[in-house]
C-alpha cells in the first residue's frame, strides 16, 4: 500500500481572498483534499460546477452556506454534504460567522495548481482572465445563481 502523508507543519497554505485560507493536503488522480478557513465576511467560492468530480464538504467549525442547485443550505459544525458532477454549487461562511471546512474531490485532478492560480491572482501576479481560461483544465466551470446572489451576507472581511 502506498501512503500519502502531509504533515501540518509542511502543508502549503494559500490565501485566495480577504479572510480566506486554503491548506493543501493531497492531490492525486484519485483524490484531492484541502481545508478551507473563512473569516467573517469572506467571499468563499463563486457559483460553479464540475463535469467529472464529486466535491464534498465536512464542516469542522462554524457555519457554512452552501448552494446546491438553486437552494442555499446552511451547514453547521459536524455536517457533511457531497455534490455530484454537473450540479451548480458555491460556498461561503454564513452571515456573521466563520467557517472551517474539510473539502475533497473524487477523482482528483492536479487541482493544487488551480488553488495556486487563485493565490497568484490575489497577489496581482495573474488575472481573472487566467482563471476563466483555466476552466477546462481544472474542471471548474463558472455559473450564475439568483438564489446565491440573494442570500444574506456579512460585508466584514
Amino acid at each position: 500500500m502506498i501512503e500519502n502523508l502531509t504533515r501540518a507543519a509542511d502543508a502549503e497554505v494559500i490565501s485566495d481572498g480577504p479572510g480566506s485560507f486554503i491548506t493543501l493536503l493531497t492531490d492525486t488522480p484519485e483524490l484531492t483534499c484541502n481545508t478551507a478557513r473563512f473569516e467573517v465576511g469572506a467571499a468563499g467560492a463563486p457559483v460553479h460546477f464540475h463535469t467529472k468530480a464529486t466535491e464534498f464538504f465536512h464542516v469542522t467549525d462554524g457555519r457554512l452556506d452552501v448552494l446546491v442547485g438553486d437552494e442555499v443550505r446552511t451547514l453547521a459544525k459536524g455536517d457533511f454534504i457531497s455534490i455530484a458532477p454537473g450540479v451548480k454549487h458555491a460556498f461561503a461562511p454564513a452571515a456573521g460567522h466563520t467557517a472551517e471546512v474539510f473539502v475533497g474531490f473524487t477523482p482528483g485532478m492536479a487541482r493544487f495548481d488551480y488553488y495556486r492560480l487563485l493565490g497568484r491572482v490575489r497577489a496581482g501576479e495573474a488575472t481573472v482572465q487566467d482563471i476563466i481560461d483555466s476552466q477546462p483544465t481544472y474542471d471548474n466551470h463558472y455559473a450564475e445563481s439568483e438564489a446565491w446572489a440573494a442570500r444574506p451576507r456579512s460585508t466584514e472581511a
